[in-house]
């Protein structure tokens, strides 16, 4: 039996995404080489990560198994935008590689609905950066997690998938990088657009970087670790 480790919300209340349908993964499904946890992880703190503990555990009360969830999945409306994800990452068997088949499983159950997400795996570990693009080629958009602006312009490089960056806490004007990548600041930072009208990380051909600026109560840990990195 799979175990339950999956919980979707089909029309959220998250003031950013807006009300759509958004789901979270549990903690185990996050990478190893995930430089921001414990050190930012957004996730770790604040009522989202009330639930991702309860989830991880075991014990989240709308738990449902992989298998379920894509089900759940394919029959969202038809053109539905959603975003997977808020917490945790792409499954995987070894907090190494993503799993083939279960991101085979996700993308046709996504099949004519408008799913995007974010991973942190490494697109140059085994396969990952051929599944990633994979996935972005058969329409369930997976960006590249980049943690700063150097691995942004490499993640650029691979043409594998479109680009998220996390930039510094002050960051909140659109620029281009040493690389010559532009990086737009995300527009519900700079102007209030929701996900549900934005759509901008659910396009999967897009040319520029995003840029996230570094939030919550360890948003000087990332700007620390955002200085070092230069």
């Amino acid at each position: 039996m799979e175990n339950k480790s999956m919980t979707l919300t089909l029309v959220s209340r998250n003031a950013k995404t807006g009300m759509i349908p958004v789901s979270i993964s549990a903690e185990k499904t996050c990478p190893m080489s995930c430089p921001l946890k414990g050190k930012g992880c957004y996730a770790e703190m604040g009522p989202l990560a009330i639930h991702w503990r309860r989830l991880s555990k075991g014990t989240g009360p709308s738990a449902v198994s992989f298998s379920q969830f894509c089900v759940a999945i394919s029959k969202l409306p038809e053109g539905q935008i959603w975003r997977h994800n808020e917490a945790g990452d792409l499954q995987s068997d070894d907090a190494i590689n993503i799993s083939q088949k279960s991101l085979r499983k996700l993308v046709l159950a996504n099949k004519g609905k408008a799913g995007f997400t974010y991973t942190h795996y490494s697109p140059t570990t085994g396969s990952n950066g051929d599944l990633v693009r994979r996935a972005n080629k058969n329409g369930f958009t997976v960006n590249l997690s980049a943690d700063n602006e150097r691995a942004a312009d490499e993640y650029m490089k691979l043409g594998v998938g479109p680009v998220v960056m996390v930039c510094k806490s002050d960051q909140n004007t659109n620029y281009v990088t040493k690389g010559g990548n532009r990086v737009v600041i995300c527009p519900n930072v700079t102007k209030g657009v929701q996900c549900k009208d934005c759509k901008l990380c659910q396009r999967a051909n897009r040319s520029v970087v995003i840029g996230f600026p570094a939030h919550g109560s360890r948003k000087n840990t990332v700007n620390a670790a955002l200085e070092a990195s230069k």
